[in-house]
């Protein structure tokens, strides 16, 4: 008997529509426990995928069209949305569940000869929906990317100042955010390139530090600046672990880190922290990558930082001046070049007596005299707190 033509063999699909996408769920709802559990107006467009794509076999059967087409007529009145709910993977599924229904019933609903041509064409016709729903996800992977790009940088732009609310806590948390506590704001340069390529090469910062932040455990909100990249980084236990883990993949320049606090609302306190020693870090060219805001301090303050002048007189010269005798000490080593003998000579005591002193001012200040950054960072401190303090008062 004669091969049915093209044309015959699309009216009496067009005709079996109906029956073949009642099987086709049918056999979902007996096979696939994911279709049973989705909701009914999900179960809906879904039914309404599979009478599309077998309505629109018999058209191709008629008149093969490009995948493009395809995507348009099988998949073009689903929501958007439903790629949340419906994964690639169960899409192909679906795919598999109708084609194995039309194989097995073609022969019953159209005959052996008819059945058998429709099984042909539905080998090719598969393979052009198949590609038609990875060109669906692929498009709603790409503009749900750009969305959470765009939301991410307005989550961060709020954290920055200082007006992270429970609505920024809700969109953090819809972008993967589940930290609460242990927050760091980092803060350095984006990667080197042009204006044109710019966005692009931050773009691929970003990713590869969203993965390194996933690899130690920490959540990561990223962002580009102009040529600065800011990420949050929250359910710190390790802050120097952490931000070395990111690090690498800023820029050339320095890192700088913004001290814990406790949670994302609080993070402003931390990015205000990195900003200015970001600002100031050139001071310590050799200053290590990551580095602490803190630690920056003295550049801070010279570069007009009120609240590292604050900080350094509040945690470091007023816990001095309590005690006359380590202030003067203090003064006394700095000003004879760290000298132990010079020192002792200078206060008319023993050396192991200027030792012991020395000792007293770490344990006070945490910083040790000897140690030449700390040094600097109490020498400064000393002197914004005599510029502060009226001599009388000392």
């Amino acid at each position: 008997m004669a091969a049915p033509s093209a044309s015959a063999l699309a009216r009496r699909l067009e005709k079996s529509v109906g029956p073949l996408s009642s099987a086709a769920l049918a056999r979902m709802e007996r096979d696939l426990a994911w279709f049973r559990e989705l909701s009914a107006a999900d179960r809906s467009w879904v039914g309404l995928i599979v009478q599309n794509g077998i309505a629109e076999f018999a058209s191709w059967v008629r008149n093969p069209t490009p995948m493009s087409a395809v995507a348009v007529a099988v998949f073009g009145n689903a929501p958007r949305a439903l790629t949340r709910v419906v994964s690639l993977q169960q899409t192909v599924e679906l795919v598999r569940a109708t084609i194995d229904v039309v194989e097995a019933d073609v022969d019953r609903l159209l005959g052996p000869v008819d059945g058998a041509g429709a099984r042909e064409a539905m080998l090719r016709y598969s393979r052009d929906v198949a590609f038609a729903a990875a060109e669906v996800y692929a498009r709603a992977a790409e503009v749900r990317g750009a969305w959470d790009a765009r939301l991410e940088a307005l989550v961060v732009d709020a954290v920055l100042r200082g007006e992270a609310d429970e609505a920024v806590r809700s969109r953090a948390a819809a972008l993967g955010w589940e930290s609460s506590s242990a927050v760091s704001v980092v803060f350095g340069y984006a990667p080197d390139g042009t204006a044109a390529q710019r966005g692009d090469i931050s773009a691929d910062a970003i990713e590869a530090i969203r993965r390194e932040a996933r690899q130690i455990g920490v959540d990561a909100l990223c962002a580009a600046q102009g040529d600065r990249l800011v990420v949050v980084l929250g359910g710190v236990s390790d802050l120097d672990k952490a931000a070395a883990a990111v690090a690498q993949h800023f820029g050339a320049g320095p890192v700088v880190m913004g001290p814990l606090v406790a949670d994302l609302p609080a993070a402003s306190m931390s990015a205000r922290s990195a900003v200015a020693a970001l600002r100031a870090a050139g001071g310590w060219p050799t200053a290590p990558r990551p580095v602490a805001a803190d630690d920056l301090l003295p550049e801070r303050a010279l570069s007009g930082d009120g609240h590292a002048r604050h900080h350094l007189v509040e945690a470091i010269f007023r816990p001095l001046a309590r005690d006359a005798v380590l202030l003067e000490t203090l003064s006394a080593y700095t000003d004879q070049g760290s000298s132990l003998e010079g020192t002792a000579r200078a206060l008319f005591v023993h050396v192991n007596t200027v030792r012991y002193r020395l000792r007293r001012i770490e344990d006070v200040t945490g910083l040790a005299p000897a140690h030449p950054r700390d040094a600097y960072t109490l020498r400064v401190a000393v002197t914004l707190g005599r510029l502060r303090t009226p001599e009388r008062e000392l």
